[in-house]
């Protein structure tokens, strides 16, 4: 008689083979710059907490406030007996903030975007997808059941294209800045061919909304757009804010249909009080604290001059995130283990995640980072890369 699932021990074993198996990595200690692994520390340059609250402790002070009055889960969906007054306060606030309507708050940011695109598409509309694409929008699109197409990354041009054949309801769907790269999506060429052609427009900026823009409006502020322009904006709170969630801000028309019609809102768990009132300090501090992207800014720089000096293949990233391309697959991860042996904590990042060939160690930055840890992770991939030439 065969185990049960016996076969895909040889599947397993392929992916071994190709540098591309994932691990898990067991942390011991707060979220921040400094981890604890293994009984190790080391300097945490893959994080997504870019403005550095996860730890923060008016964040700390807000979830113990929410846990004490709300207890520790929500009981129910948003539509039965989940949905608190910190919920609701929340969504006013990250309303206002984003410059919208309303806003409604999913339990993921994966869930956010499946819901969005499967609620306002059916089989007779069409998609439009940017190649680099998120996961996570790439399968809301396909579940759907709507006409999938891909177009060139960044590319307006090849979407016009496409668009010009598509009947019926047609929305784009694109990252803000796309989290592998670290580039942004042509954000203001996309609303033209959006209202040039009927068609909605969609953006996930989840890894924009609190970095980028003057008051951390993402993307959307960056190119100076409307919600007319951009009619469905996602974010998450687990980065920029953070936190743990997501949202989703548009109009009135917009949020009422999810409600009646996204299926992973209506059907989901509501996420804990408490940690919408730990994001509603976190969403306090984006606003009010100016300098944790300014320092974003500085710190990214220092990367890049540093990088360059080296030789490194950086990525043409206006982000956090700044990417060095490697290419082969085994070859970044013997670098990101180098890298954690001498004390960095750094992401090799593969395929599926990246197209074949284009494996990369991506590096990402944290207002809590220093001047002198960037100087002192530069060092470390100077020896890195030199012991693999």
């Amino acid at each position: 008689m065969t185990l049960p699932f016996s076969e895909l021990t040889a599947d397993l074993d392929d992916i071994a083979r190709q540098g591309l198996y994932r691990s898990r990595r067991v942390i011991a200690s707060p979220q921040g710059i400094n981890l604890e692994i293994d009984g190790k520390q080391l300097v945490n340059f893959c994080s997504n907490d870019y403005l550095g609250l996860a730890n923060h402790p008016d964040v700390l002070d807000a979830f113990k406030a929410g846990v004490d009055q709300y207890g520790v889960g929500s009981g129910s969906a948003h539509l039965i007996c989940g949905h608190s007054a910190a919920h609701h306060a929340l969504e006013e606030e990250l309303a206002a903030f984003t410059g919208r309507d309303r806003a409604l708050l999913f339990s993921t940011g994966y869930m956010a975007n499946i819901g969005v695109i499967s609620a306002l598409l059916g089989r007779s509309d069409a998609v439009f997808e940017d190649r680099l694409n998120h996961a996570s929008l790439l399968d809301g699109g396909l579940l759907s059941g709507a006409r999938f197409k891909r177009y060139a990354h960044a590319d307006a041009a090849d979407l016009e294209t496409n668009l010009n054949k598509a009947a019926g309801r047609k929305l784009i769907v694109t990252d803000g800045v796309f989290s592998m790269d670290g580039d942004f999506a042509p954000l203001d060429e996309l609303a033209l061919s959006a209202k040039k052609h009927d068609a909605w427009l969609m953006v996930d900026d989840a890894h924009g909304l609190g970095v980028i823009g003057e008051r951390g409006g993402g993307i959307v502020e960056h190119y100076r757009l409307s919600q007319d322009d951009v009619p469905a904006l996602m974010g998450t709170l687990g980065k920029g804010f953070g936190t743990f969630g997501a949202f989703v801000a548009g109009s009135e028309a917009l949020i009422e249909t999810l409600i009646q019609k996204a299926r992973t809102y209506i059907y989901t768990t509501a996420l804990p009080a408490a940690v919408a009132e730990a994001t509603r300090a976190g969403l306090k501090i984006v606003i009010e604290e100016s300098w944790r992207r300014d320092k974003l800014k500085q710190l990214s720089e220092q990367f890049k001059q540093g990088a360059e000096q080296l030789g490194l293949t950086l990525m043409p990233s206006l982000s956090a995130i700044q990417p060095i391309l490697i290419g082969d697959s085994q070859t970044a991860v013997a670098i990101s283990n180098t890298l954690a042996n001498a004390g960095f904590l750094v992401s090799a990042i593969r395929p599926p995640t990246v197209p074949q060939g284009g494996a990369r160690l991506r590096v990402t930055f944290s207002a809590l980072h220093e001047q002198r840890h960037v100087e002192q992770l530069l060092d470390a991939l100077d020896k890195a890369m030199a012991g693999r030439k």
